[in-house]
């Protein structure tokens, strides 16, 4: 028996993100090209990591935005599933982006410890406020969407490390025009990347467990289980399979085994019936495929 794989709600909620994430790109674009100029004119490394930061968030933020756009398109002959993992693999882009840059900076950051060049400050404090403002309107669009949406989380978490370098840039700015102290450019660039590294890689992993077809966090195969063993008639259940199809959307397969006598008595159709409903009211599992075997049937199948 097969569930459907998409509601209205769910496809509405799906809508409104995309539109949030074309709004934190616009801002993000914004915030970027003023950091770029920025950086022309003051030489800072705080304020290149933080515009390297905004660079590769717009890209995550433009590959997250087509995703959510080829997530829309329909199933098909060929991807059965649509293209719903397109969110998946953006997320994951986004995480090895956000790494590479966390190193960039670092080293650069460590070179410049010894002999950092000569920041001006104003123009860094300016910037760095431009930077935050636009930050906090974008994580205020993206803030009120979907939490269940890797994709969407992914591009949060880029907003909040922009909001983060735009900090230490404010930071680094400060301590720079009240004490002439160059070193705190190159330090704050390196709390940047301290920032970064350790949500990209939560963010890779998370992606990564999708994709490696890993049992959604959210659900215990073995209390998936127990529901199943509980449905009336049934008195087995064996090949439970479950998966994220892409965020927010889980999918479970099982064989359920009922005895000859009561899979009579109930109905085949009564049982897949009975755990459907069951999954979707307790796991909110709305994609369930299962198969009903007699208890002979299932014998036979396991000394095959």
């Amino acid at each position: 028996m097969v569930g459907p794989m998409h509601d209205h709600g769910h496809n509405s909620s799906r809508e409104a993100d995309r539109k949030r994430l074309a709004w934190a790109l616009a801002i993000t674009v914004a915030v970027l090209v003023a950091e770029v100029v920025g950086v022309a004119v003051t030489g800072s490394l705080v304020l290149f990591a933080d515009a390297g930061h905004l660079a590769t968030d717009s890209l995550g933020l433009v590959a997250a935005l087509v995703a959510a756009m080829l997530a829309r398109r329909p199933p098909t002959q060929r991807r059965t599933f649509g293209l719903g993992r397109a969110e998946i693999l953006a997320a994951a882009l986004n995480a090895l982006i956000l790494l590479a840059v966390a190193g960039f900076v670092v080293v650069e950051g460590v070179s410049r410890l010894t002999d950092p060049p000569p920041v001006p400050g104003l123009p860094l404090l300016v910037l760095g406020a431009v930077g935050l403002a636009g930050n906090l309107v974008a994580l205020r669009v993206l803030g009120g969407g979907d939490r269940r949406n890797l994709n969407l989380r992914g591009a949060l978490l880029e907003v909040v490390g922009d909001a983060l370098g735009s900090v230490a840039v404010l930071a680094a700015a400060a301590v720079v025009l009240t004490t002439g102290w160059l070193a705190a450019d190159p330090i704050a660039s390196l709390l940047i990347a301290a920032l970064i590294a350790p949500r990209a890689v939560m963010l890779l992993r998370e992606a990564a467990h999708v994709l490696l077809e890993g049992t959604p966090r959210e659900l215990d195969a073995v209390d998936v289980h127990a529901e199943l063993q509980a449905v009336p008639g049934v008195t087995d259940v064996h090949d439970l399979h479950l998966w994220t199809i892409t965020s927010g959307s889980h999918a479970v397969s099982a064989h359920l085994v009922v005895d000859g006598v009561r899979g009579v008595q109930c109905g085949e159709h009564s049982v897949l019936d009975a755990a459907a409903t069951a999954l979707h009211r307790r796991f909110g599992l709305a994609h369930s495929t299962l198969q009903v075997e007699h208890d002979e049937h299932a014998d036979h199948e396991h000394t095959c």
